[in-house]
């Protein structure tokens, strides 16, 4: 399964569905930005990145389907990383009920989908689902309809929680820095401008936001989504003179490996600069991991993010309305107030 959901996510995969990113992109800044003075940037990235995802991973379009889909995610998430004690009215039995309300619901979708794709009214390319229901092993072996679900679960989860978290902090840093932010501006403008009007955004404009690319990874730096994660030892071996024994569990932290002097020369500023040329050394840089499992939505998070990015800014300069508001984490950074803004129309 590992070796077949990459294939969704791969670029020539982003590149075929990127004018329903963009078009997407753009309905959630016409519909919950606009006509706006003021919104709660981690709550509309939240409804952006998960309507997004269902739209992308299941075809889900109908906004009543959305919500009913999206309401169990907040259980989910908050019993991703807890005690895992089973027991009524804790995190992790409400997560488990509501993560089971989910999949019911997946398995209606996949029972659909095997009809409409017999019956030719489905395209095998049209979202996720689809890939995973027609793809195979090298044996010929489907998948079963129970990893389908799973798999488009855990993406869901990613996407209602790891990028919208990711989005709110940039929405973060570029209100706390104007200097940032103006940079970005003048990137994002300069496609604008050498664009006919009404022409929309294009694959190839993802080449020329290095900059914004920059800032996005320096984001993901200070404020990465995912703190850190477990791994087992696969042989003995001595870190900082302690002898850790084959099997062990491991935990590795990218917020702590992020913010180590060792890594990145003071860790404190937030200085794009980091990641121009070759960028940091291997495995110091984090946040979705390293090696053969790294996390396989990286390009996607990538392209999401510049799209919103392009779209952010080419329409409003902001202000946080609380500047002291405080982070927490609760597994994933949190504005503790929901990141409140100011927005400020550019003139047309």
């Amino acid at each position: 399964m590992k070796r077949m959901l990459p294939n969704f996510l791969k670029l020539d995969a982003l590149q075929r569905y990127f004018g329903i990113i963009n078009q997407c992109t753009q309905s959630h800044f016409a519909d919950s930005w606009e006509n706006h003075n003021e919104v709660h940037a981690l709550e509309l990235a939240k409804k952006h990145t998960f309507k997004l995802a269902a739209r992308l991973f299941v075809s889900l379009e109908d906004q009543e389907d959305i919500e009913k889909l999206s309401k169990p995610f907040c259980l989910v998430s908050a019993g991703t990383i807890s005690l895992p004690i089973d027991f009524p009215g804790t995190p992790f039995n409400k997560a488990i009920k509501a993560a089971n309300l989910i999949r019911k619901d997946l398995y209606k979708m996949i029972k659909q989908r095997k009809v409409d794709l017999a019956d030719g009214n489905a395209s095998p390319t049209q979202d996720m689902l689809s890939h995973m229901l027609l793809a195979c092993d090298e044996d010929g072996t489907y998948l079963k309809e129970s990893d389908i679900a799973d798999t488009i679960l855990g993406m869901l989860v990613a996407g209602f929680d790891t990028l919208s978290a990711e989005l709110t902090f940039i929405v973060k840093y570029l209100g706390e820095l104007p200097h940032i932010y103006d940079a970005v501006y003048k990137e994002q403008m300069e496609i604008v401008n050498s664009k006919a009007p009404g022409e929309p955004l294009k694959w190839e404009d993802l080449q020329k936001m290095k900059y914004s690319w920059n800032v996005a990874q320096e984001v993901l730096r200070m404020a990465p989504p995912v703190q850190g994660n477990f791994r087992e030892a696969l042989t003995d071996f001595v870190f900082n003179g302690f002898t850790i024994p084959k099997g062990w569990k491991l935990y590795w932290s990218a917020n702590l490996t992020h913010m180590s002097a060792d890594c990145f020369p003071e860790p404190e500023k937030f200085d794009p600069s980091r990641f121009e040329g070759k960028g940091p050394a291997p495995y110091t840089f984090i946040p979705f991991g390293g090696g053969p499992r790294m996390c396989p939505g990286n390009e996607y998070a990538r392209v999401v993010t510049l799209v919103f990015i392009h779209h952010l800014v080419t329409r409003f300069k902001w202000e946080k309305v609380f500047p002291d508001e405080k982070t927490t984490v609760a597994p994933f950074p949190t504005p503790a107030r929901g990141l409140p803004i100011r927005l400020y129309h550019h003139q047309k």
